[in-house]
């Protein structure tokens, strides 16, 4: 991941340490569509004048502000749809994986209520997600002309979720020799 993405999260964990304000303030923004919620900006906009200014890694720096801002666990390595597929099989719950296919059939203007649903639930079990990971596979989805990469992306989550979803393989039984 580029250190903009890892600068970007440092400085939400901050936030989270020192400005409970902006954290609501970035919490709040989730009702708004990413980028419009104008109290959000004295935290955010500072990153997207670095970055390459593009709509949608706006809305993506927006977007992954507020989620964190929901649930502030950051966890490096925790792909969003491997803890989600943890938490269905802890809680044994088949609606989770329900929730997870209609994230992935969400298109880009949709994507910010399916992700506060998916992490709002995340919270409540409290566990982190990777948020910088996140925020470089929101940039992606979110990118209008990007159909083949945000298929990909699709792909990947996808095989994250079932790949934590699977049961632990047993090792095979050695074959018994037979008694004539």
């Amino acid at each position: 991941m580029s250190s903009f993405n890892e600068d970007f999260i440092k400085h939400l964990e901050t936030l989270k340490e020192h400005d409970r304000g902006a954290i609501a303030a970035l919490r709040r923004s989730l009702s708004f569509a990413p980028g419009s919620y104008v109290p959000a900006f004295q935290s955010i906009e500072r990153f997207s004048a670095r970055n390459d200014d593009t709509p949608w890694r706006r809305q993506a720096l927006y977007l992954t502000a507020g989620l964190y801002a929901l649930h502030p666990e950051h966890a490096a390595g925790q792909s969003l749809a491997a803890v989600l597929a943890r938490v269905m099989l802890d809680r044994k719950s088949p609606s989770i994986e329900k929730r997870f296919l209609a994230l992935l059939a969400t298109e880009p203007e949709e994507l910010p209520d399916h992700l506060r649903q998916v992490v709002s639930l995340l919270a409540a079990t409290k566990a982190g997600i990777d948020y910088v990971e996140l925020f470089a596979n929101l940039s992606t989805w979110l990118e209008p002309r990007a159909f083949e990469d945000r298929d990909r992306l699709r792909q990947r989550w996808a095989k994250a979720f079932y790949r934590a979803a699977a049961p632990a393989e047993k090792p095979a039984e050695p074959a018994t020799a037979q008694q004539d």
